[in-house]
């Protein structure tokens, strides 16, 4: 494996890579024969299916999700009992092809239909519903729910409407263990619809991260500054600021996404996730601050996780995401999984 070196005008990008068109299937080759007892490939294609016996004799409905590469552990590291059943990769923040996704339903379809779960990307809707659109013309059963948890802009470069960004991976674990524990096709698309409405998330970047097909960051920050509302793609946010403290940081996110639920009663879960280069540290110290906000503000955690869930390649930064819950989300969240990530 070689350094590849990429020259820009500032510095050098520096990737642990081989060829540039090459990431994605070999980081999926990569993946499966590290991880052969929970997932394998789909043959001719870059998604995974689980790989265990229990999902091979399951009536459960099946569960996909899916997108551009570059956000890993988000989809694949979450296949495997009591999540996905299986995840389609499309080229670095690229949507993965109708084809692939075709495959990745038929794969998992065990007679009780399909859920897909879709961030809320033009490219990914659009593809998700074509490959939905050619299971159905199989007989097989698809419904679909679009993530879009972003509050931070209404639209985007890549994007009609909020954007689906890091909640994504708390609505693939409860409805994977909503799946898990029995739950319809029907059932499962209406919960999917609820949690998601439940849903918020901004996210921040000390700095943007690197394409490697690019060579540079999709944009530039000053030393001193940070930017609020990214997207996991290098888009643009609201506000660029002076970098504060993160007692201060957590302040101005809480109280952001606070104020767009209608309702603080019940209780909530809360997700500190890192966009890929800021060490577990920062993140521990982000999510202590955070804690203590909502304690200010009466607000009862009943689940809270942090780590890098959805990241954006080599970003430095975070996202916020609080989630209105009820008890039966919160065992939901809990449950035990065998995947690679959760």
């Amino acid at each position: 494996m070689n350094l590849l070196f990429v020259k820009r005008e500032e510095d050098w990008m520096k990737k642990i890579i081989n060829e540039v068109e090459n990431i994605v299937p070999e980081m999926i080759s990569g993946l499966v024969r590290v991880n052969h007892e929970l997932v394998k490939q789909i043959p001719n294609t870059t998604a995974v299916v689980r790989n265990d016996d229990d999902f091979a004799d399951s009536q459960q409905v099946g569960i996909v999700s899916g997108g551009g590469s570059g956000h890993e552990p988000l989809h694949a590291g979450f296949v495997g009992d009591g999540m996905l059943s299986a995840a389609v990769a499309g080229e670095i923040f690229t949507s993965p092809t109708p084809d692939q996704i075709y495959e990745a339903i038929k794969a998992v379809d065990h007679g009780q239909g399909v859920l897909l779960i879709v961030k809320n990307y033009s490219g990914d809707v659009m593809n998700f519903d074509m490959a939905k659109e050619m299971a159905e013309a199989d007989d097989i059963k698809v419904k679909s729910i679009v993530v879009d948890d972003d509050i931070s802009v209404e639209n985007s470069e890549f994007t009609q409407g909020k954007r689906g960004v890091a909640g994504t991976v708390l609505v693939e674990k409860i409805i994977g263990a909503a799946a898990r524990a029995g739950k319809s096709l029907d059932e499962l698309e209406q919960l999917g619809k609820t949690v998601i409405e439940n849903t918020k998330t901004i996210g921040i970047a000390l700095h943007a991260a690197t394409v490697p097909a690019v060579g540079h960051p999709g944009f530039e920050l000053k030393d001193d500054e940070i930017e609020f509302g990214i997207g996991i793609h290098n888009e643009r946010g609201y506000s660029i600021e002076k970098i504060s403290k993160s007692k201060q940081l957590a302040a101005d996110l809480v109280n952001k996404i606070t104020k767009d639920f209608a309702k603080k009663d019940g209780k909530f879960a809360v997700l500190v996730n890192g966009m890929g280069a800021t060490p577990l540290m920062e993140q521990f110290i982000f999510a202590n601050d955070v804690l203590d906000q909502l304690k200010k503000q009466n607000i009862e955690v009943g689940f809270s996780k942090v780590g890098n869930m959805v990241t954006s390649l080599d970003m430095q930064g975070l996202s916020l995401t609080i989630m209105k819950v009820d008890d039966d989300w919160i065992k939901w969240l809990k449950e035990p999984v065998k995947t690679i990530a959760w």
